[in-house]
C-alpha cells in the first residue's frame, strides 16, 4: 500500500528522454497524463540536477491538450490566470483552485454514493458492476480530473437522504459543470 502513496518518479535524461524507474522503460507525456488519469501522483526530476520538473510537465500536458481542441479552460479562465500572476490575487487563486477542485471531487463522489442508497435496483445481481460502469463513464466524461484520491463519506453521512435532496444535488453538480464548459 506504501509503494501506491509514492509518487511515480520519473527521470529526465540531458537527452530530454523521459525514463520511468518503476518500469525501466521511457515513457511520453501521453503515458504520463495517463498515469496520472489514472489516478497516480507522478514526480519529474531532472536527473543531473535534481531539480523537480513536475510543474512544468504538467503545464506542456495541459497545453498540448488544450492546442488538439480538448479544452476544458474556457479563454476567460485563462486570461484571469494570467492576470492573477501580476496581481495580488496570485496568493489566493492556488487556494481557490485546490479547494474549487476538491469541491468537484466530493461532490462526484457524494452523487455516486447517492445513486447506489437511492435507486432500488442496488439489491439486484449485476448492480455493483453497472454502478462501476457508470463511476468510469462520469470519470470518462470528466477528462479523469475526478481521480480517486479524494476522501469518501463515511457511513453515517447521507443517511436519510430522499430523493429531492439527492435531486438538488444532481442539478447544483450540473449547473456547476455547465458553468466551467463555458
Amino acid at each position: 500500500m506504501a509503494e501506491q502513496m509514492k509518487p511515480l518518479l520519473i527521470k529526465r535524461y540531458a537527452s530530454r528522454r523521459l525514463y520511468n524507474t518503476e518500469t525501466s522503460d521511457y515513457v511520453t507525456l501521453e503515458d504520463i497524463a495517463a498515469f496520472i488519469r489514472e489516478g497516480r501522483e507522478v514526480q519529474i526530476v531532472d536527473l543531473k540536477s535534481g531539480d523537480d520538473l513536475t510543474r512544468q510537465y504538467l503545464l506542456q500536458i495541459i497545453a498540448e491538450h488544450e492546442s488538439r481542441g480538448e479544452s476544458v479552460l474556457p479563454v476567460d479562465v485563462l486570461t484571469d490566470l494570467v492576470r492573477s500572476y501580476t496581481s495580488q490575487a496570485s496568493s489566493i487563486v492556488p487556494q481557490f483552485l485546490a479547494a474549487s477542485f476538491d469541491m468537484l471531487r466530493e461532490g462526484q463522489s457524494q452523487m455516486m454514493e447517492n445513486m447506489g442508497k437511492a435507486n432500488p435496483m442496488a439489491n439486484l445481481p449485476g448492480f455493483e458492476a453497472m454502478r462501476a460502469q457508470q463511476e468510469a463513464f462520469f470519470k470518462a466524461m470528466t477528462g479523469g480530473m475526478m481521480g480517486t484520491s479524494s476522501p469518501q463519506p463515511s457511513e453515517d453521512e447521507g443517511k436519510g437522504e430522499g430523493l429531492d435532496d439527492i435531486k438538488r444535488e444532481l442539478a447544483a453538480l450540473q449547473e456547476k459543470l455547465s458553468r466551467m464548459t463555458k
